[in-house]
């Protein structure tokens, strides 16, 4: 029987590009996203977009009951938090926390029973390569995906017994994405006050210039990978410049 993968986010980015790979190599694919847009993924009977908002609750377990059974959850949903900690208020924090991290946690939780009784599934956890390096501007960011690093790598302990795989996936830099976007333009001015102005224009034009980026089907293909792996493997790099910084680690 076809299998069945829901991907959150969507609308734009890896989401996108991995829900159409995986249409691509025949599933059907469950696409989520918190403002549902016509015209952005192909036009199949084995394609459903369905309107989600992993930070609400009654969203959550819409979107799980109409999807129907699955066998693969990728938590690829996130938002972007580009700036000096100093300058970040702490409702930002909170609502990067909200959708990077308790929005993971609250799908995974959603999804758990059902793979668990049925002995086999694997949630898929996008994070990024900012874990795996020392990268400044991104204190609040890189703390939101650590801890679905670490959430990751326990669950994974405890639904081996189930059957139940959990896998992360961390995509380097990618200039194509929204992220990219607000990060190489600027945020938000008040995110980087003005001592540290200087610092935070010669850590943008370092990123902006390095040598080894990553593609959006990187992360597909990836993710793909890790939906896929039998080996036991927990993290999987993604990207020329994420493989580069997991092997220097």
């Amino acid at each position: 029987m076809r299998k069945t993968v829901l991907i959150t986010g969507t609308s734009s980015g890896y989401g996108r590009e991995t829900a159409r790979y995986f249409h691509e190599q025949g599933w059907n694919v469950i696409a989520t996203m918190r403002t549902p847009r016509t015209g952005i993924l192909p036009e199949s009977d084995r394609l459903r977009v369905i309107e989600l908002d992993v930070t609400e609750p009654r969203s959550v377990s819409a979107a799980l009951e109409a999807a129907g059974p699955l066998d693969v959850l990728v938590n690829n949903a996130g938002v972007p938090s580009i700036g000096v900690f100093e300058g970040t208020p702490m409702a930002r924090v909170r609502e990067v926390f909200e959708t990077n991290t308790f929005g993971v946690m609250a799908m995974t939780q959603a999804v758990l029973p059902r793979f668990r009784e049925r002995g086999s599934g694997v949630v898929v956890n996008v994070t990024s390569s900012v874990v795996l390096g020392h990268m400044p501007l991104s204190a609040v960011y890189k703390a939101s995906k650590r801890a679905v690093e670490g959430f990751t790598a326990s669950l994974a302990l405890e639904l081996a017994p189930f059957g139940v795989q959990a896998k992360t996936v961390e995509p380097g830099a990618c200039l194509t994405t929204n992220f990219a976007h607000r990060a190489t333009n600027g945020e938000s001015p008040e995110l980087v006050p003005a001592p540290y102005a200087a610092f935070a224009k010669k850590v943008m034009e370092e990123f902006t210039g390095q040598d080894l980026y990553t593609r959006e089907s990187d992360v597909a293909e990836t993710v793909w990978r890790a939906a896929h792996d039998t080996t036991g493997q927990l993290r999987f790099p993604a990207g020329a410049d994420a493989v580069r910084l997991a092997q220097a680690k």
